[in-house]
């Protein structure tokens, strides 16, 4: 029971340490900074979408209420006009045509306060805008020093290995290693040549006196051939 106890202490001991390597890793905290910057622009470009649809409402209702001041005019004056050629009774079209001013001042008015409303949501379009843009900007930027950063972080992880390696590298046994076996090497190479000259044939006792005889004919036959070079330098006939 004790030793089931100690394995699952050891188990949670190392899933602990496996959530803290992943709390400390910067890599893995930059990559979920950024996911969750993504997600804040992509609240912000829906907020943005909204905005604008409000504004191209504002400046669609200014425009329409601007048209209809215009029209109501356009009716008064038709008003005043079949007024004077004896089409409508005077009393009746100016009466008309007063109600028609009044609608066109109620329409002008409406669009006034729409272009103005219209104004004030742009200008608010404009610094979310900005904002979304500036956000943009960012996400790219922290994208480009963390791929830099993970190929840094690449490289010094591979030099610490390579320096682990070194370090743990025993140059004096080594080196204390290829000493011997070079003493070995030298050992078996004179036992070799030791052997070989044991095998070798003994030379008779002719043989050493032919080789011996060769010898000297041979340097006789060099010293005059030298001589006679050196005469013939000096030119002196032989």
């Amino acid at each position: 029971m004790a030793g089931l106890f100690k394995r699952i202490f050891k188990i949670g001991q190392a899933e602990t340490h496996s959530i803290v390597d992943k709390l400390e890793d910067p890599v893995r905290m930059t990559e979920q900074g950024i996911r969750d910057l993504k997600k804040d622009l992509k609240d912000s470009m829906h907020s943005l979408a909204e905005v604008k649809a409000q504004s191209i409402r504002m400046k669609k209702d200014a425009d329409n209420n601007r048209r209809l001041a215009e029209d109501y005019e356009r009716k008064a004056r038709q008003l005043l006009q079949k007024m004077q050629s004896g089409d409508i009774d005077a009393g009746e079209a100016e009466r008309l045509a007063r109600e028609a001013l009044t609608k066109k001042e109620e329409a002008a008015l409406q669009a006034t306060n729409m272009m103005r409303s219209y104004e004030n949501q742009q200008q608010m379009t404009s610094d979310l805008e900005a904002k979304v843009n500036q956000l943009k900007q960012s996400i790219s930027s922290y994208e480009n020093d963390l791929i830099t950063l993970k190929a840094r972080a690449k490289t010094a992880e591979s030099s610490r290995k390579i320096n682990e390696q070194i370090a743990k590298m025993d140059s004096s046994g080594t080196i204390a290693m290829l000493e011997r076996m070079r003493e070995k090497v030298e050992t078996e190479e004179s036992l070799a040549s030791a052997y070989g000259e044991l095998a070798a044939p003994e030379a008779s006792i002719d043989d050493e006196i032919n080789k011996a005889l060769a010898g000297a004919d041979t340097k006789q036959l060099k010293g005059e051939d030298s001589l006679a070079a050196l005469k013939a330098k000096m030119g002196i006939e032989a």
